[in-house]
C-alpha cells in the first residue's frame, strides 16, 4: 500500500498555501486532498498557481473535495478541470439529497469524459447518504465512475462497521478518509488520534490490503481537531497508521 494523504480541511485554520504546505510536511507527509477552503473552483485562473505551489514543494495533489454532485455543469467541469491538470484521479462528492437521475447521469458522464473517479463521501447519521444500505440503493442507480470514498468516523457516526463497510463496497471503493470519534453520552461525536477511539485500525488497513493490495486509490488522513495547531495530534495519526503497515 503506497503512503498517505491528508485533508486540506484539517488546516481550515490556515489560509495560505504555505502554511499548509509546511504543515503537510510537519507531519511528515508528501500528498493530500484539496478542498475549497483552500482553492477557489469556481476561478480556473487560479488553477496553475495553486497546483505549481504544491508540485514545487514535492507535495502530490491526490484528490479533491468533498464537492457537491450539483446539476451545475459549468462548475462541475472546473472541478474535473482542476483534477485533470493536477493529475489527481478522483473527486470525493456528496449529492444533494433532492439528487435526480440528472445528477447522477451528469456526474457518470464527466467523469467518464475526463478520466477522473467520483467518490461518494458518506457524511454521517444525519445524511442522507450515511448509511451503508442508503449508499447501496444509490449504486444500484448508477455506474461504476461513481464510487465510495469511506469516510469511517463518519460510518462510526451511523451506526455502521466501516470494516463492513470497506468489504461490501471493495469494488467500488476509491478513496478512504481515515478518521476516528469517540462519542459522549449524548452520541456527540469529538475527533481522537486515529486507532485511539473506536476504529480498529488494523482491521481497516488488513481490509484494504487484503482488497486493494496494489493501494487502487488514496488514503487520507483526517482530524478535525485543535483547529489551530492540528500538527501533533495529525502526526500521532500519521505514526499510528504507519506501525499497523509497516
Amino acid at each position: 500500500m503506497s503512503d498517505f494523504a491528508v485533508q486540506s480541511y484539517c488546516f481550515r485554520g490556515f489560509k495560505t498555501h504555505e502554511q499548509v504546505i509546511d504543515a503537510v510536511k510537519q507531519i511528515g507527509l508528501a500528498a493530500i486532498e484539496l478542498c475549497a477552503v483552500h482553492v477557489d473552483f469556481s476561478d480556473p485562473a487560479t488553477f496553475d498557481d495553486v497546483i505549481g505551489r504544491y508540485s514545487k514543494a514535492g507535495i502530490a495533489i491526490v484528490s479533491i473535495g468533498v464537492e457537491s454532485g450539483t446539476t451545475d455543469e459549468a462548475a462541475l467541469r472546473n472541478r474535473f478541470d482542476f483534477a485533470v491538470r493536477a493529475e489527481c484521479k478522483v473527486m470525493s462528492i456528496a449529492f444533494p439529497a433532492d439528487a435526480t437521475n440528472a445528477n447522477y447521469r451528469l456526474m457518470e458522464n464527466l467523469s467518464a469524459e475526463y478520466d477522473v473517479l467520483t467518490a461518494l463521501h458518506n457524511h454521517g447519521g444525519r445524511h442522507w447518504q450515511g448509511s451503508a444500505d442508503a449508499i447501496s440503493r444509490l449504486f444500484d442507480r448508477t455506474n461504476d465512475r461513481i464510487g465510495l470514498c469511506l469516510d469511517t468516523a463518519w460510518a462510526l457516526d451511523s451506526h455502521e462497521d466501516p470494516i463492513a463497510m470497506a468489504e461490501r463496497f471493495a469494488d467500488r471503493l476509491y478513496s478512504v478518509h481515515v478518521k476516528d470519534f469517540i462519542f459522549d453520552r449524548a452520541g456527540k461525536p469529538e475527533d481522537v488520534v486515529v486507532g485511539e477511539g473506536n476504529l480498529d485500525l488494523p482491521a481497516l488497513f488488513a481490509t484494504l490490503t487484503r482488497h486493494n493490495p496494489r493501494g487502487r486509490g488514496p488514503v487520507i488522513l483526517e482530524y478535525e481537531g485543535d483547529i489551530d495547531n492540528p500538527a501533533p495530534a495529525l502526526t500521532d495519526c500519521v505514526a499510528a497508521m504507519r506501525r499497523v503497515t509497516t
